[in-house]
């Protein structure tokens, strides 16, 4: 028996063994669909890959523009067309001022649904709230038109704001979907110091939105015409929901990152409660508990951190019957792409691709053509289309930077851009005081306020990324940008 094949039935015996194990907790569970990753991370394959543009400063988000070129958004405040060459483009005109500290800046970017036609997107990105002297801040939705020459933003108009402000450059969620109605809807995270607020619907703390695309509520919301809590409100009790997508189905479905761990990927329905910091599987809160009465579980959940980002649904055939209709997530603390696949809101299939060692897997989206497009986060970030495991050997995986301000002395760990960002320990429960109509309650700061994301570091050579995550898990809790 020849040596690839021999390979090939040991891979497919593991993928077996993987959703036979899957299969059984699923049965054995208590009713819930929710299921506990059993994959080793060690097991990761490498995945081929075509290098399209680098040196893109912490991207966030990616956007295909209909002429085959590339609209990306860096956390830092700027835009920049791509073209189909690689080239990357001066920073587009017209981005209002964005409050760039910590997990805070520009974040996602979406073309309408019609974008063709009228030129339109729409962004969010965290936001200084003018009336607190720009000590607070929110998440801001914005649209705008793109101009045909492809350098300015005109006709910007902030459609929403997360309500209340805060203080906390943390958890700002901002991840934008828009349905087949063209509703909008926005992921909004609790802004770490508020945790408990994601129970209350009469904030948007800790929430998801939909929106008409004027910014209005959508009026099929469960609280638009009723008592208890805001129009906007779709669902709620989330920490910091990072990935977002709308299946071919039209269900909306997100992940969220988790307390050091306990990491989820949910199936997300109108006037869902889905649970924070109530219900966690994550390992940092202590009172947790693994289910709580009138509360949606996750689909499927990971132990320890993975730290994802960005979110996709594979439609397409580009990559042959086993990843079409996959779900794929990105993982910051892996710099891998994980891929599930779902039936009935019970995982049967889950894989790991391993892209860029050492770094995020900031955003994965899938492109007009039907390929795969990964964002590497970092200070030479990079725009990486996924080729199909049939064609030639894979590239060799992105190498850390060598740029100077991306190096560390070695004996500092490095926790910062393998794709973790660290945090202060979870807060105490802050005080706010009782909502009113038409009033947005603020937040007061913390005694220490989490500094600003730090500059790319580099992996130890004798150090791997998993390590680096541990190891910031072991002090101040970790999480996903």
């Amino acid at each position: 028996m020849g040596t690839c094949l021999k390979a090939q039935l040991a891979k497919q015996g593991q993928t077996l063994r993987r959703v036979a194990a899957i299969a059984f907790l699923a049965a054995m569970g208590s009713g819930w669909a929710q299921t506990p990753s059993t994959f080793n991370p060690t097991d990761a394959e490498t995945v081929a890959f075509t290098e399209i543009a680098f040196g893109l400063q912490h991207p966030w988000a990616v956007a295909f523009l209909p002429n085959g070129e590339y609209l990306v958004a860096q956390q830092e405040g700027v835009m920049r067309v791509v073209d189909a060459n690689g080239r990357v483009g001066a920073p587009i005109l017209g981005i209002p001022e964005v409050a760039f500290s910590g997990q805070g800046g520009l974040l996602d970017v979406v073309l309408d649904r019609d974008f063709d036609a009228n030129r339109q997107l729409y962004f969010c990105f965290a936001k200084a709230d003018a009336s607190s002297g720009g000590n607070r801040t929110t998440t801001a939705l914005a649209s705008a038109k793109l101009n045909e020459r492809q350098d300015r933003l005109e006709q910007v108009q902030t459609l929403f704001q997360q309500s209340p402000s805060v203080r906390s450059d943390q958890h700002f969620g901002c991840r934008i979907a828009q349905a087949h109605d063209n509703s909008l809807f926005l992921t909004l995270g609790e802004r770490f110091i508020a945790r408990d607020q994601a129970q209350r619907t009469t904030n948007h703390l800790g929430s998801i939105v939909r929106l008409q695309t004027d910014g209005s509520a959508y009026r099929d919301n469960p609280f638009f015409d009723k008592r208890g809590g805001l129009p906007e409100t779709w669902s709620w009790g989330h920490r910091n929901p990072l990935g977002a997508v709308i299946t071919p189905d039209g269900e909306l479905w997100t992940h969220e990152a988790g307390p050091q761990g306990g990491d989820e990927i949910n199936h997300i329905r109108g006037g869902g409660n889905y649970g924070w910091p109530i219900m966690t599987y994550g390992h940092h809160v202590g009172a947790r508990k693994s289910s709580g009465q009138g509360m949606e579980a996750p689909v499927h959940y990971w132990r320890d951190e993975i730290a994802p980002s960005g979110l996709t649904y594979l439609s397409s055939d580009r990559y042959g019957p086993d990843w079409q209709n996959s779900f794929f997530l990105g993982s910051m603390a892996h710099g891998a792409l994980i891929r599930l696949k779902i039936d009935n809101d019970k995982v049967i299939e889950e894989d790991w691709l391993t892209v860029a060692p050492g770094h995020g897997v900031r955003d994965v989206r899938q492109g007009p053509d039907g390929f795969l497009y990964v964002l590497i986060d970092g200070e030479d970030g990079r725009l990486l289309r996924i080729e199909p495991p049939e064609l030639p050997q894979a590239q060799a995986p992105v190498q850390a930077s060598g740029d100077a301000d991306a190096k560390t002395d070695a004996s500092t760990p490095a926790v910062g851009d393998a794709g973790i960002q660290p945090e202060p320990a979870e807060p105490a429960p802050a005080v706010i005081s009782p909502d009113t109509p038409g009033a947005a309650p603020v937040m007061d700061e913390p005694a220490a306020e989490p500094s600003a994301a730090p500059a790319v570091l580099e992996p130890s050579p004798s150090e791997s990324t998993a390590e680096q995550a541990a190891a910031a898990e072991s002090g101040p809790e970790a999480s996903a940008q």
